[in-house]
């Protein structure tokens, strides 16, 4: 079986629940504390062993070209100034994996987006990874699901139980029991009403898949606004071959959403050393100042 060395990461969202700064930052170029969301992402990639990342990308995303990319002018300003610390953290960025880029020129799904991907992935197994969702987990959980992969040979989906009330958001899984963290799929659906939901196990934005999902993609039939969704894909695929689930529980930060996004910004700041002192005391005096103690 071949090992799986290649990650897809879509970034041509619009980000429109981020506007208006997404008007002209990427919303994957957000910060997390002083780190781009979708840099956590590739770092992810690179901890579970893969090396070769392609970001899907859009109109207005050459920044994340760019920061993936050298600066010799900045480099040197830095080497000028003695700022040697900054300078190796370039250098580490540039040298995280290789990264390639590629666009699709029409916001046409997720799906879609999978499907561009195909000329570079060819006929092997790869991972797809979405930016707003990031793992902050040292890659225990794309490990995991690396595993079961080279198992079973089929593709995998990451799942999460969520109350029924929230499952409307995410594909929903008829799934099977394999193990203590492992199910087979049985069926998925795209957003289920609470009451029509086949479970409270819900898709969450890792998958590994075979290359079957571009057989899939190709007879998938364009949904609402002309989108291909990679559930309904997903559907085809399982009725092939098998696809498996790992359900994890912890580790996500879901920064597509503000509240998410800024909680994200806190508990991360508040894991490092440099930061953690002031932002607790900050902390601290908001809430005294605010009434809320």
């Amino acid at each position: 079986m071949q090992p799986v060395k290649k990650a897809v990461l879509p970034a041509a969202g619009l980000g429109t629940r981020f506007l208006p700064v997404t008007k002209s930052i990427p919303k994957e170029m957000l910060p997390l504390v002083d780190k781009p969301a979708i840099q956590f992402v590739v770092e992810e990639a690179v901890l579970a062993g893969l090396t070769d990342i392609l970001v899907i990308t859009g109109r207005g995303k050459r920044a994340i070209e760019d920061h993936f990319d050298r600066n010799p002018e900045l480099e040197q300003t830095l080497l000028r100034s003695g700022k040697t610390d900054a300078l190796a953290e370039l250098a580490a960025i540039e040298s995280l994996a290789d990264v390639h880029s590629i666009r699709q020129h029409e916001a046409l799904g997720l799906g879609h987006a999978v499907a561009v991907a195909e000329p570079h992935v060819g006929r092997e197994p790869f991972v797809v990874m979405l930016g707003d969702d990031i793992m902050v987990d040292d890659a225990t959980l794309l490990k995991r699901m690396l595993e079961v992969h080279a198992e079973t040979g089929g593709s995998v989906l990451a799942l999460m139980e969520v109350p029924l009330a929230e499952i409307s958001a995410y594909g929903s899984l008829t799934a099977e029991p394999v193990s203590a963290d492992v199910v087979r799929a049985r069926g998925i659906v795209e957003k289920p009403a609470p009451e029509d939901a086949p479970s409270n196990l819900a898709v969450i934005g890792r998958y590994v898949f075979t290359p079957g999902i571009f057989d899939a993609l190709r007879e998938t039939a364009p949904g609402v606004g002309g989108e291909i969704q990679i559930t309904d894909a997903i559907g085809i695929l399982l009725e092939r071959e098998p696809v498996f689930g790992v359900v994890f529980s912890a580790g996500r930060y879901d920064v597509g959403k503000k509240i998410d996004f800024l909680r994200a910004n806190i508990e991360l700041a508040l894991a490092r050393d440099d930061i953690r002192p002031e932002l607790e005391q900050l902390l601290v005096d908001l809430v005294r100042d605010r009434g809320l103690a």
